[in-house]
C-alpha cells in the first residue's frame, strides 16, 4: 500500500498572551510527530485529553498549519517552502466533528448544509447538486424528504448521518473522523460505526479516527498511534497492541478499559501524579513522573520511536528491556 498521509516531526505551537507586560506562554500541542497513513486503512489516534489528537486533526485537514515539520497530504506538501497547492486538498480531506448538534447550522435546511460545499468548490448547477445532495442523503440511510428539513427535527443519530453526508459529497480520499460517536446513545453507536466501515469499502476511503474509547478502537482500526502530551508514544497494528502492549502508557490505558465480561478479573494499572502543564513539559520523556520504571535516562534524554517488531515505541524502558511483559488478558477483554 501507498502512504497517502506522511507528517515528519510535525509540530503545533501556539501563543498565549498573559497580559500588557507578561511574557508570551507557548503551549505546545503537538511536537514533533511522525507517522503516515496508508491509502485505504483506518489509523486510531487516542491518549488522554489534552494530548493533541484534535489539533493533529485540524492540522491534517488543513484548518491550521503547522509550526514546524513536513506534512504530505496525498503527495502534496502543505507545509514550508515547498509548499504545493494546498486549495486542492479541500476536496481530498473532509472532516465529521465529535459533535452532531453543533455541526450543523440550525437555520439552514439539511440540502443546503450537504449542499454548501459543492456551491464553495464546484461550478455545478441546482439541478446538479441537488441530485448529489439526494445521492449522499441515500449513501448515509436518509430518505429524499429529509433535505428539506431542518437539523432540529432529527436525532444525533441521524444528525451524524447528515455531518457524514456533507462529508462525502465531494468525493473525498481521506475522511478525519473526530470522536464520531462519543457524542451518541450507545445504541446509535453501532449504527454509525456500520455506516462508517461500508462507506469505506463502498468508497474506497481513508480513515483517521480519532477517539478516547479504546473499546471502539479495537473494533474499527488497523493500526492505533497513542499519543502523550503531543508526542506520539506507540504506533502498532490494532492486533499486536491489544496483545501486547509495549508502552507503560499504553498498558495503563488498555487497564482502564472496562471488561465486558464480568467473570474475568481487569488488573488496573493507576498512574501516579498529574498530567503535566503542556506549557512547561517535563525534561526527557514526558511520561517519566508518571512511570514507574522511569530512571535517570528517562528523566534527561527524550526517547524517539524505535521498532521492535510490528510495533514502533518510545521508551528507553522498552529499548533496555527493562520492562516486564504485558499480561494482555489482565489489560482489556474482548
Amino acid at each position: 500500500m501507498n502512504a497517502i498521509v506522511t507528517a515528519k516531526d510535525v509540530s503545533q505551537v501556539y501563543e498565549v498572551r498573559r497580559g500588557m507586560f507578561a511574557k508570551q506562554l507557548e503551549l505546545k500541542a503537538v511536537k514533533e510527530a511522525s507517522f503516515s497513513v496508508e491509502e485505504g486503512e483506518t489509523l486510531a489516534i487516542v491518549g488522554e485529553s489534552g494530548c493533541g489528537k484534535s489539533t493533529l486533526a485540524r492540522m491534517l485537514t488543513m484548518i491550521e498549519t503547522p509550526s514546524a515539520g513536513e506534512l504530505d497530504i496525498d503527495g502534496v506538501r502543505i507545509t514550508g517552502k515547498d509548499k504545493g497547492d494546498a486549495k486542492r486538498l479541500r476536496s481530498t480531506v473532509q472532516i465529521v466533528f465529535q459533535n452532531p448538534y453543533g455541526a450543523l447550522n440550525p437555520r439552514q435546511k439539511v440540502g443546503t448544509i450537504i449542499e454548501e460545499p459543492l456551491k464553495i468548490n464546484t461550478s455545478l448547477s441546482r439541478a446538479e447538486r441537488r441530485a448529489k445532495a439526494e445521492a449522499a442523503l441515500a449513501e448515509v440511510g436518509l430518505r429524499p424528504e429529509h433535505y428539506g428539513r431542518y437539523p432540529h427535527m432529527f436525532s444525533g443519530g441521524q444528525r451524524q448521518r447528515i455531518a457524514i453526508a456533507r462529508a462525502i459529497i465531494l468525493e473525498p480520499k481521506i475522511l478525519v473522523l473526530d470522536e464520531p460517536v462519543s457524542a451518541l446513545d450507545v445504541s446509535i453507536q453501532a449504527q454509525i460505526l456500520n455506516l462508517l466501515a461500508d462507506l469505506q469499502d463502498r468508497l474506497g476511503l481513508t480513515y483517521v479516527f480519532i477517539s478516547h474509547d479504546l473499546s471502539v478502537v479495537r473494533h474499527v482500526a488497523d493500526r492505533v498511534m497513542v499519543m502523550y502530551l503531543g508526542r506520539p508514544v506507540e504506533i502498532a497494528p490494532v492486533d499486536a497492541l491489544y496483545a501486547d502492549p509495549l508502552h507503560p502508557y499504553t498498558r495503563a490505558l488498555l487497564s482502564a478499559t472496562p471488561a465486558t465480561d464480568p467473570t474475568k478479573k481487569v488488573e488496573r494499572i493507576r498512574l501516579t501524579g498529574e498530567l503535566p502543564s503542556p506549557f512547561n513539559p517535563p525534561p526527557g520523556c514526558s511520561f517519566n513522573p508518571r512511570c514507574p520504571y522511569a530512571n535517570e535516562r528517562c528523566r534527561t534524554e527524550l526517547p524517539v520511536l524505535k521498532r521492535h517488531g510490528a510495533t514502533e515505541v518510545a521508551c528507553f524502558a522498552v529499548d533496555e528491556g527493562r520492562l516486564p511483559p504485558a499480561r494482555a488478558e489482565t489489560l482489556i477483554q474482548a
